[in-house]
């Protein structure tokens, strides 16, 4: 990206060098986002600084390991985690999304140092942002590109503490990211998911893949209406409440979903709402402490959930089979930034396969 507004552009650049703490990965995928148009047009302000190789995260083979990595080996089916912390402040370390973005002037520091992501053939990436895969993973990485969205809500589902046979409703199920959450939540052994949205082919769709577990809600607009029928819809307590919405949506959609949690029941807030502007999230002081509720924001997620995620992928309780796959060459990045953004309903992926033909 050499100016945000512009399309991408392909080039040789130098190839990277990996120093101690770090290794060098062939990209062999990487997801494209329904909403990178909006960052590489600006519309997001990100904190991406141009000129940069964009990409968050990625399918690859270590091609070279820094000197104090003892159990990874060159030619090892990795997955690269683009959610890269300092080292240096164990408590509240800073963050950057490695070719995305990042949170504050300590994650602007990092992102000038690991400045560019994946859409490349090479990528440097620390050493402990990198997780093995299986083997069956090299047989279809743009598939397992996927992990880029599933990581995201499965971080959210463990902030929660989402448990066996409980009620979870995903506020922003019918979106690309919403719809992960209802398939990671199912695999991890939730009892149900109210999935509400606007979407009723969304809807239709999740509820034919998922079957009694899923219930589905057709939202209104109208605040009180919706969480009405949302909480109807789970048919007994709602456990916990994930928002993964946009930041187009409205905070009464945040605010409506939320409200539908038990007493003693916890909210965890991931979604985009109020950050390009609009009403903030208002929740009732006495609702909250009257019926001591949890209520907790989650950027991204813990490194170990990388390992948890792989492992539901592994194993096939997380099914990767039905999702719908798209791959472009890096030739083709502009045109899998237009169809990703085309393409963003459930279990819809783009991919970049740097090294395909």
């Amino acid at each position: 990206m050499t100016q945000f507004g512009a399309p991408l552009t392909v080039r040789e650049v130098p190839d990277p060098e990996a120093g101690g703490g770090e290794v060098v990965v062939e990209v062999l995928a990487a997801s494209v986002a329904p909403y990178a148009a909006e960052v590489f047009g600006g519309k997001r302000n990100y904190p991406l600084v141009p000129p940069v190789v964009p990409g968050v995260g990625g399918v690859g083979r270590i091609i070279h390991l820094g000197p104090d990595a003892t159990r990874l080996r060159v030619g090892d089916l990795v997955w690269c985690d683009s959610t890269v912390r300092s080292r240096d402040d164990a408590l509240t370390p800073d963050i950057t999304l490695q070719g995305w973005s990042s949170r504050g002037e300590g994650g602007a520091r990092l992102a000038r140092y690991l400045h560019d992501g994946s859409f490349a053939e090479l990528m440097r990436v620390p050493t402990e942002n990198v997780f093995p895969l299986p083997t069956v993973a090299g047989d279809d990485p743009a598939r397992w590109a996927a992990l880029t969205v599933h990581a995201i809500s499965y971080g959210g589902l463990l902030a929660g503490g989402l448990a066996a046979g409980e009620t979870l409703l995903v506020s922003g199920a019918t979106g690309n990211l919403g719809s992960s959450a209802v398939a990671v939540a199912l695999a991890m052994g939730a009892g149900r998911v109210v999935a509400p949205g606007r979407n009723q082919a969304a809807l239709d769709l999740l509820a034919d893949r998922f079957g009694p577990r899923l219930r589905p809600v057709p939202l209104t607009g109208d605040e009180a209406t919706d969480r009405a029928a949302m909480s109807a819809a789970a048919d007994g307590p709602i456990d916990m409440v994930i928002d993964l919405l946009p930041p187009s949506a409205p905070s009464s959609a945040s605010r409506a979903a939320a409200m539908t949690v038990r007493e003693y029941g916890r909210v965890v807030l991931m979604g985009g709402v109020g950050m390009l502007g609009g009403d903030d999230l208002a929740l009732p002081y006495p609702w909250i402490m009257r019926n001591s509720i949890t209520v907790r924001g989650q950027w991204m997620y813990p490194r170990t959930a990388n390992v948890g995620i792989i492992r539901l992928l592994a194993s096939g309780t997380l099914d990767l089979a039905p999702e719908r796959v798209r791959s472009f060459g890096l030739e083709a990045v502009n045109d899998a930034i237009a169809y990703a953004a085309a393409h963003g309903g459930p279990f819809d992926r783009t991919s970049l396969t740097p090294w395909a033909g």
